[in-house]
């Protein structure tokens, strides 16, 4: 499988300029021949936008899901994409996975908020795992804060997750979230970890990229710097299983003990 991260946009005012840095990303990625583009959080609207994260917020067959929807028929690629979405009791911070044929494979909301950024906004999400079946994997999906707990990456390892999907917005001076903790989780629990990252600055919040695709060896198959671009890199099956003979840690647990 081959996988696209967009890292970016760097500046980006409107929600028109959030989507079309989408837009721009699946016509590169296609090119490419990705069969899949991770975009970051909240990536079709902004993150960290304030009381505009209530304006921009849709109900799941909003005006976004159609725009992407259509933009996954027109290149043949899935897609990943964040926005708030709408609920009865408040706002979520939401992830969606599109297959290629523009179908919604599977919803996510952030269960663990970050801050009063995330708190003020958003009510949390109450279902830990989110996993649908991609490309022979089975693919889990999570939301920036939630892969910093090693309880989240555990329950998605147990549950039988080959790849984590992790649209992110994680800015300065957290780095080291993605530097060093990202491929720990990756290692220890036997997956491949995709974590696509904002760039730039949004109103005061400066983001670090370092967008980063991490095989279950805890080796980087690929990684951004600080600024846009378009990360590419071909995850291989097999990995898992010869990583899982290797690493036995997994196994060797003991769950009797904790």
């Amino acid at each position: 499988m081959r996988i696209a991260v967009s890292q970016g946009p760097a500046n980006a005012a409107t929600a028109e300029d959030n989507l079309s840095a989408i837009v721009a990303a699946a016509h590169s990625a296609a090119d490419v021949g990705a069969d899949l583009l991770v975009t970051p959080e909240m990536s079709a609207t902004g993150y960290n936008i304030g009381e505009l994260s209530g304006q921009r917020a849709e109900p799941p067959n909003g005006p976004l899901a159609s725009a992407i929807s259509e933009l996954a028929q027109r290149h043949g690629i899935a897609i990943v994409y964040g926005y708030p979405e709408v609920g009865g009791d408040g706002n979520r911070n939401t992830v969606v996975l599109v297959d290629r044929d523009g179908t919604p494979l599977a919803r996510h909301h952030k269960t663990h908020l970050f801050g009063e950024l995330d708190h003020s906004l958003f009510v949390a999400g109450d279902h830990l795992i989110t996993q649908t079946q991609f490309g022979g994997l089975t693919v889990g999906l999570g939301i920036c804060y939630e892969v910093e707990f090693p309880e989240f990456a555990r329950a998605h390892a147990d549950a039988g997750t080959d790849l984590l999907l992790v649209p992110t917005g994680l800015m300065t001076p957290f780095d080291v979230i993605s530097r060093i903790l990202v491929p720990a989780r990756a290692y220890e629990n036997q997956m491949f970890i995709v974590y696509a990252n904002r760039c730039g600055s949004e109103n005061g919040l400066h983001y670090c990229g370092q967008s980063a695709i991490v095989g279950p060896d805890g080796a980087d198959l690929a990684r951004a710097g600080l600024g846009e671009t378009l990360l590419v890199a071909d995850i291989d099956p097999r990995v898992l299983l010869s990583g899982r003979r290797e690493n036995t840690h997994l196994a060797d647990r003991r769950t009797d003990l904790y």
